[in-house]
């Protein structure tokens, strides 16, 4: 028997499992990568051969399937979104640093990404600890931020007059009417742990409710710009059979767009969260 060996990936967000084939894991392992994952926010394994098959089974394990409104479909798999850039594309999709789902009213738990097609170079994917830059604010902005609430909404990103719609990614992507509005706390706790968690995004998240856009902006760049500090941050660099299963309420995503004229490819399936608190 295997031992699964964990490797953080930096100070405050990430881990990296070796010696595990996710096709086999028994229970007992599974347990200790669902552990990793809330302490953690994201879990990375290489070299994973896995077919659709056993993708969408592996995703099973960790809850409901979450099937998305706007990326394309593998064909043939309605639970696989594809997350594609082609070599003659410019844009590429998470391109800008954001929370899954968060303009749901029950937000995504996470999604499982895995690498079928990588560029040579570049492509990586970095991902932020909000627990850990919520920790980093003075008492004072803590207690602020626990009493209020936000709007998060995907309209001015996905509808048909928004910002995909002016890319080269238009195409490819779908759901242009749907509409999305949802408020959740500021600071959330973290369901499997109970740590408080920053829970705003520059994609999503428009205004703080009861506060105009105007208002919200100077607090809301604030809080952005202290999560973009690389401190908080960590960098997962994919090949082909990488997998990475991040938590959407601890952490935030940015897909890097440094690979023009070279196609990737990867096959995500987003798993279902609960109420945030």
């Amino acid at each position: 028997m295997t031992t699964t060996r964990m490797r953080p990936l930096s100070e405050h967000v990430g881990v990296e499992a070796s010696g595990v084939d996710l096709n086999t894991i028994d229970d007992a392992t599974f347990g200790t990568l669902r552990r990793a994952l809330a302490d953690h926010g994201i879990l990375f394994v290489r070299d994973q051969a896995m077919s659709p098959e056993q993708h969408i089974a592996f995703a099973r394990r960790w809850g409901t399937i979450d099937v998305n409104k706007y990326f394309p479909a593998n064909g043939g798999y309605p639970e696989i979104a594809e997350v594609r850039k082609a070599e003659t594309q410019q844009t590429n999709i998470g391109g800008g640093w954001h929370t899954d789902h968060s303009y749901d009213q029950v937000p995504a738990m996470g999604s499982i990404l895995l690498a079928r097609e990588t560029p040579p170079t570049g492509g990586d994917t970095l991902f932020a600890g909000m627990g850990a830059v919520f920790n980093s604010l003075s008492d004072g902005l803590k207690a602020t931020l626990r009493e209020l609430r936000a709007v998060h909404s995907a309209d001015h990103i996905y509808s048909a007059d928004g910002i995909y719609a002016k890319t080269d990614q238009a195409a490819d992507l779908k759901g242009h009417d749907e509409r999305t509005h949802a408020i959740h706390p500021a600071v959330i706790r973290h369901p499997q742990t109970g740590r408080e968690i920053l829970y705003v995004n520059p994609a999503f998240t428009l205004h703080f409710e009861g506060w105009t856009r105007e208002e919200s902006v100077p607090l809301l760049t604030y809080l952005y710009q202290m999560a973009m500090q690389e401190r908080f941050h960590c960098r997962v660099s994919w090949a082909p059979g990488s997998l990475a299963i991040w938590d959407n309420r601890s952490t935030w995503h940015l897909a890097m767009n440094d690979y023009h004229g070279h196609r990737r490819l990867m096959h995500r399936i987003t798993i279902a969260g609960e109420p945030l608190h």
